[in-house]
């Protein structure tokens, strides 16, 4: 540690210092009771004991002393003052209470010093001086960066606390009846009502900043958990409906989402964030917003039957997928928007911008390369789930 100051411990000093040293009792009285008469709606020490708030008083105004008084050690890092700070931090002690009870403690010290001064010339007052505020200033700068801290360190706890809880939600332990009551009190969550769970990826941040406090305005409460790709949402519905919270949630994603259906209580949310996890997965990675599985229950199966969906592919479109891109695709899109238009070449072609002969043409080819004809129903089904496997939407 850096040695003081000279100025900090002059000969007068020293005298001073020793002269006031039995008054520490006295100056600690006094600044317990300025604590509390000197703009006391200021002050809020109610978590701490009178007894602890008297000891650190004590303290404080003897380590002023000490340190006038020669005491090797820097002010800005001291340990008394690093202490204080921490130990109220730790106790909910508002960091400018703190703050200002060390100015009061100094000014009780200061005066107490003055009172011995009688025999002490004017030079060595001022240097007293100047050292006894070095002091002071040093202190409660020790005192700020120990009480940031110790704040910081907090956050990080209740953070990593706070991650666990979701974790353990998330894996089923709210089937516990006591750690769910548990986990929705710490969570600031309900302990009875329905919820959907969503879970959001994409480059950078998936979900705008501040989705919590954006939910909470409109009533909605929510937990946010990231993961290393992945962010988890559980949201609380209370008396919305499901579409309405996803309505609020819409404008918050950035990225692309899945949303589970709801679920009744905390006890199922485990089965709910793998339904969001499977209506994620049936966004391709250049899509964005947000889906409800109930909207994606024909890709959900695909997603789930990889291999299955790979076999479909083949006996729905294959022969289609060998073509030369431009025209595989134009043959694609003529079929998905068909199969949008209930199957009417007359509707589709508008939107194919292309006469209703032409649709009929590509349809024709078709079905000449599949081998089969694709305009009943069951064809149609088969198609519409080999293009939702390619990531084609049949509504556009």
């Amino acid at each position: 540690m850096a040695s003081p100051q000279p100025a900090l411990s002059t000969p007068g000093t020293r005298t001073l210092v020793q002269a006031c040293r039995a008054d520490v009792p006295a100056m600690t009285r006094r600044l317990l009771a300025a604590i509390f008469t000197d703009n006391p709606e200021w002050t809020d020490y109610t978590s701490v004991p009178r007894a602890d708030l008297r000891e650190g008083c004590r303290r404080y105004l003897t380590r002023i002393l000490d340190l006038l008084g020669g005491a090797s050690g820097d002010p800005e890092t001291d340990d008394v003052a690093a202490g204080i700070g921490r130990h109220r931090a730790e106790q909910g002690v508002p960091m400018e209470a703190m703050l200002r009870t060390f100015r009061l403690g100094g000014g009780i010290v200061w005066e107490a010093l003055l009172d011995k001064a009688g025999n002490v010339g004017p030079q060595e007052i001022r240097e007293t001086g100047t050292a006894m505020w070095a002091v002071v200033d040093g202190l409660s700068s020790s005192l700020v960066t120990s009480y940031r801290n110790t704040e910081l360190e907090q956050v990080r706890r209740d953070e990593r606390r706070r991650h666990a809880l979701i974790e353990d939600l998330l894996s089923g332990r709210a089937h516990d009846a006591v750690f769910a009551a548990r986990a929705a009190r710490e969570l600031n969550l309900p302990a009875q009502g329905a919820y959907l769970v969503v879970a959001a990826r994409g480059a950078g941040r998936p979900l705008r900043a501040g989705i919590e406090t954006a939910l909470a305005a409109s009533g909605i409460r929510s937990v946010w958990h990231d993961r290393v790709d992945t962010t988890i949402g559980i949201v609380s519905l209370e008396h919305r409906t499901d579409e309405a919270v996803l309505q609020q949630l819409r404008p918050q994603v950035r990225g692309r989402a899945g949303a589970s259906p709801p679920v009744p209580g905390l006890a199922q949310v485990d089965s709910a964030h793998a339904l969001a996890l499977i209506a994620l997965q049936t966004l391709s990675g250049e899509a964005s917003g947000l889906v409800s599985l109930e909207q994606r229950y024909p890709e959900a199966l695909l997603v789930r039957s990889p291999d299955l969906t790979d076999l479909l592919l083949t006996h729905a479109l294959g022969p289609v997928l060998e073509l030369p891109d431009k025209e595989r695709d134009i043959l694609l899109r003529t079929l998905s928007i068909w199969l949008a238009e209930n199957r009417s070449a007359a509707n589709a072609a508008p939107r194919l911008h292309c006469h209703r002969n032409t649709v009929i043409n590509r349809l024709q080819r078709i079905s000449g390369l599949l081998g089969r004809p694709i305009d009943n129903q069951r064809a149609a089904l088969e198609l519409s789930l080999a293009l939702a496997a390619l990531g084609l939407d049949t509504s556009r």
